[in-house]
């Protein structure tokens, strides 16, 4: 016999499911949008204190420094939704572009003599990222090692190879295409601005819509888990430290050519604005949580926190410890709004 309260009461729970999902969606929106009112509420404050905050060049200008950095974050935004950390992403900024341009250079340029082709240079930029985010993935993800302990020691390693092989001095005399990105326009706009456009564009189609974006999710929300649901966890997080490895890289390029030298400390300290932007953008640090909106809106605000800092004459170490205190706050609001604990 068929039981028909079943069959009554189905209907009424399919429905109860659907409104969940949209509520749960609609939250889901909410958060990634969270920091449009702040971005709002900066940009008038800039517009009512100081007259050339709006204008075009300024506009752009926070848009091309900021290129650098959005790229990285996206990095570490990866590498953080997988449950992971990634602290060499700093070092990868300098010593990657370095290695590219010094077997470009004559010994004569601090060089190393060898006056490859530019293309090769480039090559071995990203080349040399692709083997560090390797490396940091085997520690971890193969040998299990402490994701933070390993990529702090990677991060001092790095940082000691830069400075050695480049022996202190600054690196100028590269060619034109180590500056392209930062100095090369489209439409009045840095390409560097475009590339980390359509890498955060890439990267929210991917988690969205992608396997490979659920399955990073859901190695993140609980690896144990997605491994058991059939999930290739080591594979998919070799991935994402690999291809954080390269945007890092790419992120180093492209600070390069907006300062214009690659300094024997370039990136040095770079990411605790990386965390600061990913963390303020709803990225969570406990894995499987943050969107690639979120954590652009982050970069944005940033952005726009450090110019209107800069327009107002305000001294570059005050702007670490700002960005301290936004950290800070953005984890205390976390808490307060997620009700849950944070490990």
């Amino acid at each position: 016999m068929t039981d028909t309260s079943v069959l009554d009461k189905s209907p009424r729970s399919t429905r109860s499911t659907t409104l969940r999902n949209a509520r749960a969606s609609l939250v889901r929106r909410l958060r990634e949008l969270a920091l449009v009112p702040a971005l709002i509420a900066l940009v008038v404050l800039g517009a009512a204190t100081n007259d050339t905050f709006l204008t075009k060049a300024n506009l752009i200008s926070i848009l091309g420094s900021s290129a650098a950095l959005a790229l990285v974050t996206l990095a570490a935004s990866l590498i953080l939704i997988g449950g992971k950390f990634d602290l060499s992403l700093e070092s990868t900024v300098g010593i990657a572009p370095a290695l590219g341009a010094m077997i470009v250079l004559p010994a004569s340029a601090a060089g190393f003599g060898t006056e490859l082709p530019t293309a090769v240079g480039l090559s071995v930029m990203a080349l040399a990222g692709a083997v560090i985010g390797a490396v940091n993935g085997f520690l971890v993800v193969k040998l299990k090692l402490n994701a933070f302990i390993v990529t702090l020691a990677m991060l001092i390693v790095l940082r000691g190879l830069q400075v050695g092989t480049t022996e202190g001095k600054t690196l100028f005399e590269m060619p034109e295409p180590f500056f392209t990105l930062a100095t090369s326009t489209f439409a009045e706009i840095p390409l560097s601005v475009w590339l980390a456009a359509a890498a955060f564009a890439l990267a929210g189609f991917v988690l969205r819509h992608h396997r490979a974006g659920r399955a990073l999710y859901a190695i993140g929300g609980n690896p144990a888990a997605a491994r058991a649901a059939g999930i290739h966890v080591d594979r998919v997080l070799m991935g994402v430290y690999i291809v954080g490895g390269i945007l890092a890289a790419l992120g180093g390029l492209v600070l390069t050519g907006y300062v214009g030298a690659i300094s024997s400390n370039q990136g040095d300290g770079m990411i605790f604005t990386v965390f600061a932007a990913a963390v303020i953008g709803g990225i969570s640090l406990d894995g499987g949580k943050g969107t690639m909106t979120g954590a652009l809106t982050g970069v944005l605000l940033l952005g726009i926190v450090q110019n209107l800092l800069t327009l107002a004459q305000v001294k570059p170490f005050w702007i670490q410890a700002i960005y301290g205190g936004i950290i800070l706050v953005s984890l205390m609001l976390s808490r307060i709004t997620s009700g849950k604990a944070q490990d």
